[in-house]
C-alpha cells in the first residue's frame, strides 16, 4: 500500500465481500483501479471487479481509500481513526448515514492502511466544488444528515465505553496545543494580530473552564470533526438519504462542533449570516425528530457559540498537519468574523 498504485489481492477482497454477506458462491478474479487520485491526506480510486461463478447481489465497483506514501507515521494519525470507525462504529448506526464498507485494514508495523466501501457514484453526489457552498435547500439536506447522525448516538450508554473515549481536559492535548499554537504564531509572524494573538492565549489559559460543557457528558454523541458541505453525498433525485463519508476526525463530543465546523469554519460571512440561523432551526428541529429530549433550542444555541469558539483552534491543527495555507488561512479569518458576530469573546 505504500506504493504509487496499490495492489489489492482478489482473494483478500472476495474473503472480504463474503464476510460482510454480498457474495456467496463465486469469487474476484480480477480488479481494474480506475482514477486514483491524491487527497489533501489520503488517497482515493475506484475498483472495477470481474468476478467468477455466482456473483448476484456483488458490487460491481467499489472505493478505495488508502494512504499518500510519506503520510505514514507522520503527526497526522487519522487514518487509524477512520479504520476503527468503520470496524467499530459503523456497523452499529442505522443503515443510511454512512456508506457500507467492505473491508478496512491497518497495519500496526508499517502503518499502512485502507478501507473499501461501497460506490455511489450512480446514485450520490456532491452539488458543489469545494468551496462554493451548496444551494440553502442542498445545505438543509446536508445539515438534517449531521443531525440523523447525532441524534442515533444521543447520550448512547456506549459513548467513552465501547465507543469513543472521554476526552480528559487534564491531559496532554491542550499542551500539545499551546506548543503547535507558538510554532504557528511564529510562523505567522505580522499577519497574525496581536487581537488575535491574545484571544489564542485566553483560549489556552480558560481551557479546563470551557471544557466544563464536555465534562458533563450530557447531551454528548458522536461527531465527524470534518463536517464541511463537501463530505455529504445527496442522492440524485431519489428517494434515498445523504451519505456522510471521510470519518478519520470522529470522536465523542458535543454535537454543535460538526455544525459550527460547517458554517462558522467553512461559510463566508454574508452567505452565514442570511442563513445560520434557518439552519440551526432545522437541524434543532431534526434532532427533536429523532427522538432528542431535554435539549431546547436555547442550549443548541449555546453549545454552537461555544463550538464556534473553541473552532479558532482549526487553522492551527491544520497547519500542523502541512495541509496546504490556501485551506486553513482562509478559514482563520472566517471564524474570527463568527465569533465577533456571535459575541464569543465574552465566553473567555
Amino acid at each position: 500500500m505504500s506504493s504509487s498504485s496499490p495492489s489489492i489481492d482478489p482473494d483478500q477482497l472476495t474473503d472480504a465481500l463474503r464476510r460482510v454477506g454480498v457474495l456467496r458462491g463465486g469469487r474476484v478474479c480480477d480488479i481494474r483501479l480506475d482514477n486514483f487520485r491524491p487527497t489533501i491526506l489520503s488517497r482515493i480510486g475506484r475498483l472495477h471487479l470481474t468476478y467468477e461463478g455466482p456473483s448476484d447481489g456483488a458490487p460491481a465497483s467499489v472505493f478505495l481509500k488508502t494512504g499518500q506514501p510519506g503520510r505514514a507515521g507522520t503527526f497526522w494519525r487519522g487514518y487509524r481513526h477512520e479504520v476503527a470507525f468503520y470496524a467499530t462504529v459503523a456497523a452499529n448506526m442505522p443503515v443510511g448515514i454512512a456508506p457500507r464498507c467492505f473491508d478496512s485494514h491497518f497495519d500496526e508495523e508499517t502503518h499502512d492502511w485502507r478501507v473499501i466501501i461501497e460506490d455511489l457514484t450512480d446514485t450520490h453526489e456532491t452539488r458543489t466544488t469545494w468551496p462554493l457552498p451548496p444551494v440553502p435547500d442542498d445545505c438543509e439536506q446536508i445539515i438534517s444528515s449531521w443531525a440523523r447522525l447525532h441524534a442515533a448516538w444521543w447520550d448512547s450508554p456506549a459513548l467513552g465505553n465501547t465507543i469513543g473515549s472521554w476526552h480528559d481536559p487534564s491531559e496532554a492535548p491542550i499542551h500539545l496545543f499551546a506548543e503547535k499554537f507558538e510554532d504557528f504564531e511564529k510562523a505567522m509572524g505580522e499577519r497574525l494580530s496581536s487581537e488575535r494573538r491574545d484571544i489564542y492565549r485566553a483560549l489556552i489559559k480558560n481551557d479546563h473552564r470551557l471544557n466544563a460543557r464536555t465534562r458533563t457528558h450530557k447531551h454528548m454523541t458522536i461527531v465527524h470533526g470534518d463536517a464541511h458541505p463537501w463530505n455529504v453525498m445527496l442522492p440524485k433525485g431519489s428517494n434515498d438519504t445523504p451519505r456522510i463519508f471521510d470519518w478519520d476526525g470522529w470522536s465523542v463530543d458535543v454535537a454543535a462542533r460538526d455544525i459550527a465546523y460547517m458554517m462558522s469554519v467553512h461559510w463566508f460571512p454574508d452567505y452565514r449570516r442570511r442563513f445560520e440561523r434557518v439552519m440551526l432551526d432545522r437541524y434543532h428541529e431534526e434532532l427533536m425528530r429523532g427522538g432528542v429530549t431535554n435539549y431546547d433550542r436555547r442550549a443548541l444555541q449555546e453549545d454552537y457559540r461555544l463550538s464556534t469558539l473553541r473552532h479558532i483552534a482549526t487553522p492551527v491543527w491544520q497547519y500542523a498537519y502541512n495541509i496546504p495555507a490556501g485551506i486553513w488561512w482562509n478559514h482563520l479569518d472566517r471564524i474570527f468574523s463568527a465569533i465577533d458576530d456571535l459575541d464569543c469573546r465574552e465566553l473567555l
